[in-house]
This record gives structure tokens, C-alpha cells and sequence, in this order.
């Protein structure tokens, strides 16, 4: 009985914020949430200074291969912006592939690896090893499409891994270039890729960035952004109320996006006409007693 009375008290709350967030949707005139991260389209991305950083390396990275270490802090954009720079890929010149760790041994690496590859998981692993670098050798010479491979939360990247990619890109001696690996993980990497047992593999390391997050001018210009691709008006939010924004989440875009979407709603069960200070130090409060 406590159990069902749980999942009911679950369900009415989950249908009255779905009200709330249908309210102020309407209330200030938007066609969706546009600081929900699911309707996050990549032709509508705003352009701060951490994306714009990171395609451009990544551009020139797709063509030079090598490695690229892209360091941020959760919640930074990192994924997105990989997103961002696969969706404008010709995938007729590109083979990308992408993985997102948790903490995996060796072993499990080189199966997710011979997954993506479409190769088989067979022979352990010298097995897969031998598997993976013809298929990449294959992409590379045979249908000129060289691999680009993505890992995301590479912070859990075990020395084990770390030292099989450094062989993994070993073509030719050592003289060849094959594929693109790009790193994308939080910063105490940047620790990790330090220690002396890696430094072959860190000297392999053709591009780096680390985000820095928005600053108090791209906060107010990526809220005001959100607002105008769902259709909003800028007067919905007032200045003051965009510096009080990044005063409360540091700049980092994630922590924008919960505190617009609480702001929004608490805005419109005040009835407030424009989202002003007072709203965003409510959302402030209402998130650091949740």
C-alpha cells in the first residue's frame, strides 16, 4: 500500500509539473522549453566561445589526425559540441563513430571498439587488436574514408586502455597517420595524460582545449538565444535578471538551462510579466532546497 501510494504521489507530482511547464510555455508565448536539453537542435546552436573553440580544432584535427583532449567540467557542452561538428561532417570523405565510457576494463574497450567497427569480438585480444587496426586501415586506404572515433568521459580511461591506443596508432612504423581519436572528458584528465607513463601518447596530442565556460555577456546572449528560437521575445527577461543567471551558475550552460526552466515556471505561477531578479533568486532557492 505504501508503495502505491508513493508511485500515485510520483505521478500527480510529475503531471503538475508537466502543467507548470505547459503554463509558462504558454504564459510567455514559447512553442517549447527551449532550455530543455532534448530539444537541443544542433542548426541552433549558439556559438560561445567553447563550441567555436572546439570545432575549429576539431576541423583542422580531422584532416592533420592525431589526437585532440577537449577537458570541461559536467555540463560544460563538450557532447554537444561533438554533436555539433559530426553533424556537419560529409560522411562520404569521414567515418565517425562515437563512445561514451563508464568504467570499462581493456577487454570491454576492445569489444565497444569492435562494435562500432562493425568487426567481430573474436581471437581476444590480439585478435581484436589485429581486427580493428585492418578495418581502420581499410577505412583509411580502401573507401578514403578515414575514422574518426570519439570517446566521451574519458577521464575513466585505465592506464591499460591508454597505453593499447598508443599501439593502436602505430601504422607504418610509426609514420602514419590513420585515424582520428578525439578525447572529451573532465579535467583531472589532463592529470592522468601527465604521469610519465604516457608520455609517448601525450606527445601524440595534436590539439587541446579546456572550456571555460560562459562569460557574463554569453549568458545573457545564449538566454536570449533559447528565447528566440522557441519563438519568445527578449522582454520576457530583464537585464538585471540575465547578469543574476550567471552570477548563480558559473557559466556553465547546463546549470543555465535548470535554472531558465525553473525561473520560467515560477514566473508564470507568480505572474510575472518578465522574468526579473526577484524570480531568479526564487529558482535559486527553490533548487538549493531540492
Amino acid at each position: 500500500e505504501l508503495q502505491d501510494e508513493a508511485q500515485q504521489y510520483t505521478w500527480h507530482r510529475l503531471l503538475k509539473v508537466r502543467g507548470w511547464l505547459l503554463m509558462f510555455r504558454s504564459y510567455y508565448g514559447l512553442s517549447f522549453n527551449p532550455f530543455d536539453k532534448q530539444m537541443a537542435r544542433e542548426k541552433d546552436r549558439f556559438l560561445s566561445r567553447d563550441i567555436s573553440e572546439m570545432l575549429s580544432r576539431l576541423d583542422y584535427l580531422k584532416d592533420t589526425r592525431g589526437i585532440g583532449l577537449f577537458t570541461a567540467r559536467p555540463g560544460m557542452g563538450k557532447s554537444f559540441g561533438l554533436r555539433c561538428f559530426a553533424k556537419g561532417l560529409n560522411p562520404n570523405l569521414y567515418h565517425m563513430e562515437y563512445i561514451c565510457l563508464s568504467t570499462v576494463s581493456v577487454m570491454e574497450f576492445y569489444r565497444q571498439l569492435c562494435s562500432v567497427l562493425g568487426v567481430e569480438p573474436r581471437g581476444g585480444k590480439p585478435g581484436m587488436f589485429r581486427a580493428i587496426q585492418e578495418q581502420i586501415l581499410y577505412l583509411y586506404r580502401e573507401k578514403k574514408q578515414p575514422l574518426l572515433l570519439a570517446v566521451d568521459e574519458a577521464q575513466y580511461l585505465s592506464t591499460g586502455i591508454l597505453e593499447d591506443i598508443k599501439m593502436l596508432m602505430n601504422y607504418g612504423y610509426d609514420s602514419l597517420n590513420c585515424f582520428t581519436l578525439i578525447l572529451c572528458g573532465e579535467p583531472h584528465l589532463n592529470n592522468t595524460l601527465r604521469k610519465p607513463v604516457h608520455e609517448a601518447l601525450r606527445q601524440r596530442i595534436t590539439v587541446h582545449y579546456n572550456f571555460t565556460g560562459l562569460t557574463d555577456s554569453e549568458v545573457a546572449q545564449y538566454v536570449l538565444h533559447k528565447i528566440s528560437c522557441a519563438g519568445g521575445s527578449a522582454s520576457i527577461i530583464e537585464q538585471a535578471a540575465l547578469s543574476a543567471v550567471h552570477s548563480h551558475s558559473q557559466g556553465n550552460p547546463r546549470l543555465v538551462d535548470n535554472l531558465m526552466t525553473n525561473a520560467l515556471t515560477l514566473g508564470a505561477q507568480m505572474e510575472k510579466k518578465a522574468i526579473d531578479t526577484e524570480v531568479i533568486l526564487a529558482s535559486v532557492s527553490s533548487q538549493n532546497l531540492g
